[in-house]
């Protein structure tokens, strides 16, 4: 089967299955809502500032608040997309139809990933120009220094989190021990290494950590990272990469 049509049956596959399609909407909705509402406490704070607090208030990365559970629909997606054909068995004449494993593999996820970042973009956009006009006298612009390459790397962010996931449930093939391990990965493990003094060194180098520095516009008080947004985000797309290598080289050496 040639690559084009593999890439069509893709396409179809995930217009035809409905959990994925909510997954997307999902995210959207509660980055947005979530940011929204951030956005309006934030505005309500605003006469218990002093001077300094209102320097180092960064309202592009205050209209993302959002984007912390809205990974977590763009984590689904990423199993979803991969797992499903597992847990349904139709990976087996899926396979069968395209015996070459990278061509069906990458296929996939660049049908998956093309989609997530139209979604992430639009996601990202929104929660941006909706959080500015709900913060009123605090919000910024596009043409602000450092803004437009955070919301562009929001919408980046959103996409490289659904296909990291993608990399991992194909090697785990199992939609729950995937959702079993990236959910604490994500929410609870990366936040306390990313938090705690002893193993903040290590913390800030794992994926979301990483990634998440292009999200940012005015630097945080004593942050030490020793890398900036581009290079955060240059660290995610390397787990990334890992991630699919080893989906690939699991998929050629495992049956279906």
């Amino acid at each position: 089967m040639a690559a084009t049509q593999v890439i069509r049956s893709e396409w179809t596959k995930i217009r035809s299955v409905a959990s994925t399609v909510w997954t997307l909407s999902l995210a959207v909705v509660v980055t947005v809502a979530l940011g929204m509402l951030i956005s309006a406490l934030s505005k309500n704070e605003t006469g218990r500032m002093g001077p300094r607090d209102r320097t180092v208030l960064d309202p592009t990365y205050v209209s993302f608040a959002g984007m912390t559970l809205g990974q977590l629909a763009m984590i689904v997606f990423g199993v979803l997309v991969v797992s499903n054909e597992y847990s349904t068995g139709m990976i087996r004449p899926s396979l069968a139809a395209v015996p070459r494993r990278g061509t069906f593999l990458f296929s996939k996820v660049a049908v998956a990933a093309g989609l997530a970042l139209v979604v992430g973009m639009a996601t990202s956009f929104a929660a941006f120009f909706l959080g500015q006009t709900v913060l009123g006298p605090l919000r910024t612009s596009l043409g602000d220094p450092g803004v437009l390459r955070a919301v562009i790397g929001g919408g980046l962010y959103m996409t490289l989190i659904a296909v990291f996931s993608m990399g991992v449930a194909a090697m785990l093939r199992s939609p729950m021990l995937s959702l079993g391990i990236l959910m604490p990965f994500f929410f609870l493990v990366s936040n306390i290494l990313g938090n705690v003094s002893a193993t903040k060194k290590v913390g800030q180098f794992l994926p979301d950590q990483a990634g998440s520095r292009i999200l940012q516009v005015v630097p945080r008080a004593g942050d030490d990272t020793p890398y900036g947004p581009w290079g955060g985000l240059g660290i995610m797309v390397l787990w990334v990469a890992a991630s699919l290598a080893g989906a690939y080289a699991l998929l050629r050496k495992r049956d279906a």
